[in-house]
């Protein structure tokens, strides 16, 4: 009989994890065969389990991705993509954030830049890092905003202590002068220290003259492709794929 005040105990001192799974060892026979440092022990594995289970979905919740269901167990594998698998492993295993290495995501319309780069920034999460999705031009917009109302410095602060920043539709419209100078501040309090994630319908080295300034996009670019892996996703829109079938 399980004693509700200890339950009620166990409550307070957040364990629910561990209330969850005594509850559960109460109405099993094959728990009760268990000696008493088999079942604490399946206690303890429970709390863990719990622990991180909530942790994930707060790193999920605050990640805002745009393709939440999307992840690298589902990633299409289909030859013409010129999808890396090695590369991909690899990038699932976190190295790169651990080392605030970058990611460059490449390729046409519809091939599944945004899909790939959440299934990453997703994989990201459940190892544990803090991860936010944003497009870049709501970026720039609301970076704007934080200059007017006085916000800036503690938005970029914010956005420095982030583990991986995924920039969806970069270079997707022109650039004036305020969003380079926001771009280069944002990277260069990231540098060496965290990770972004760039997805753009324009090739890597096409990136230069499109930022449009000669003198920051050396320095932009030098803080992001130097230290970056590099994806070019290939073939046909996989919108139109899909909507063949």
């Amino acid at each position: 009989m399980l004693n509700e005040h200890t339950l009620d105990q166990l409550r307070a001192l957040r364990l629910d994890g561990m209330v969850h799974a005594l509850t559960e060892q109460a109405s099993s026979t094959a728990a009760a065969a268990l000696a008493f440092d088999e079942r604490l022990t399946l206690l303890v594995q429970s709390e863990i389990a719990w622990r991180d289970g909530r942790r994930l979905q707060r790193l999920l919740k605050a990640a805002r991705l745009k393709v939440s269901a999307a992840c690298v167990e589902d990633i299409n594998w289909r030859a013409s993509r010129g999808l890396d698998r090695h590369l991909i492993a690899n990038l699932a295993g976190g190295d790169w954030l651990r080392h605030a290495q970058n990611l460059l995501i490449t390729g046409a319309t519809g091939c599944g830049k945004t899909w790939l780069g959440c299934a990453l920034a997703h994989q990201a999460a459940r190892a544990g890092f803090s991860v936010l999705y944003t497009r870049a031009a709501r970026l720039f917009d609301e970076l704007q905003v934080a200059h007017g109302d006085g916000s800036y410095a503690k938005r970029m602060t914010q956005l420095a202590r982030l583990d991986l920043l995924l920039i969806d539709d970069f270079a997707i419209a022109p650039m004036g002068a305020a969003e380079r100078n926001d771009l280069l501040e944002l990277l260069d309090d990231r540098v060496g220290s965290r990770s972004t994630l760039i997805t753009s319908q324009l090739p890597v080295k096409a990136w230069h003259a499109y930022l449009d300034d000669p003198t920051l996009a050396d320095a932009i670019l030098d803080r992001i492709v130097h230290s970056s892996h590099k994806i070019e996703l290939k073939g046909l829109s996989l919108r139109e794929k899909d909507k063949d079938q």
